[in-house]
């Protein structure tokens, strides 16, 4: 299948291998900060065909997995209002919060319904008239587009029962955080393509010029991959860090100029709380005050339980890249796909379940 099968090509994948071990001759520390990419590696058993120099790190760039426990428990929350119904991606329903999921939240009898993509959930608000639908969004900028278009959408419509619990991320930002936070020395960084397909290279100027860190923008099958690994291998080699993309199908340095014009009608930047990392400034997604009306953060007023972390989970350490999924007591035993206890064995980019589904023989 043309796009997908030339980018799979066992041929020129040995090459770019045979490329990596000849250039690689100092221990590196490379992080894919996307998700997708560690599921791709782990998948395809990336880890395995580099050089022993060669260490991959898994980040915090999956949206359901950083979604805090405070954040959860207000989803939940909102649900157990009259006359609301929540929408939500899949990913979301079987994510423990501090005292229950969304998922177990519906069995008590909450209406809390799947959707794919924000535009359902609109949908949805217009065949409900009397009852007040909120969507959860999450995401990064991939997904703030979609969520705009859809309010301003609303907004035409004169939609008045549609809300967005806004829980949108920036990627930038938290790279910028994990790299301040100095837990684990990074030589370069495999950067988020679909991301990137929004925002573009420009915004990780920053990363090689004030942290010395180099970056490649990547795609998302095994040659994408390997061409990352093999552009930052050399980079590093040659002292020379910069931003590079090995993405070019997907992505232009300037991003998207339209989605990143909507992001910008509908949102302001405003503080963000992640996962094993805390609040970060800047690195979050709010209504600017003209979109009030849907900001279901402001329009619903909901107490909550003191929030409280899983006892012995790892999933805050594992996005900072400081563990991985074999080094957590709970893997396998407690924890599992079925009886998930933290979100990193949720989501489809979390870094437990891909370990779990594709083989627990990784280090």
């Amino acid at each position: 299948m043309r796009f997908i099968d030339e980018y799979r090509n066992v041929e020129l994948g040995k090459g770019l291998i045979a490329r990596i071990h000849r250039l690689s001759t100092k221990p590196v520390r490379l992080m894919e900060f996307c998700g997708g990419h560690t599921v791709a590696i782990i998948r395809n058993g990336i880890r395995q065909l580099l050089p022993s120099t060669v260490h991959l790190l898994s980040g915090p760039g999956c949206p359901v997995c950083v979604t805090a426990n405070v954040d959860i428990d207000t989803s939940i929350a909102l649900a157990s209002l009259p006359d609301v119904i929540v929408t939500t991606f899949g990913d979301m329903m079987k994510v423990p919060g501090s005292y229950s999921s969304l998922q177990k939240a519906r069995a008590e009898g909450a209406d809390i319904r799947i959707v794919y993509s924000t535009q359902d959930a609109l949908q949805i608000a217009r065949e409900n008239s009397s009852k007040k639908v909120i969507f959860i969004g999450i995401g990064f900028e991939t997904t703030a587009p979609t969520v705009a278009a859809a309010v301003l959408q609303a907004k035409a419509e004169k939609v008045r029962n549609f809300y967005v619990l806004c829980l949108l991320k920036l990627c930038p930002p938290v790279m910028k955080a994990l790299l301040d936070l100095g837990e684990i020395k990074l030589n370069g960084i495999i950067c988020p393509g679909h991301v990137s397909a929004i925002i573009g290279s420009n915004p990780y100027e920053f990363i090689p010029k004030e942290y010395g860190v180099a970056c490649v923008v990547s795609g998302f099958e095994p040659l994408d991959i390997l061409l990352s690994v093999a552009m930052l291998t050399e980079q590093i080699e040659k002292g020379e860090p910069r931003v590079e993309i090995a993405y070019r199908r997907g992505v232009k340095a300037e991003g998207n100029v339209t989605a990143l014009r909507l992001i910008e009608k509908v949102f302001e930047v405003g503080q963000a709380s992640w996962r094993g990392i805390g609040l970060i400034p800047d690195s979050g997604l709010k209504f600017r005050k003209d979109f009030a009306d849907f900001d279901a953060s402001l329009q619903f007023q909901v107490d909550i339980r003191p929030v409280r972390e899983a006892k012995g989970c790892l999933c805050g350490a594992i996005l900072r890249g400081l563990k991985t999924p074999k080094e957590c007591q709970l893997f396998r035993k407690v924890c599992t796909p079925e009886t998930p206890v933290g979100p990193c064995m949720v989501s489809s980019e979390g870094a437990c379940a891909a370990y779990y589904q594709y083989g627990a023989d990784y280090e």
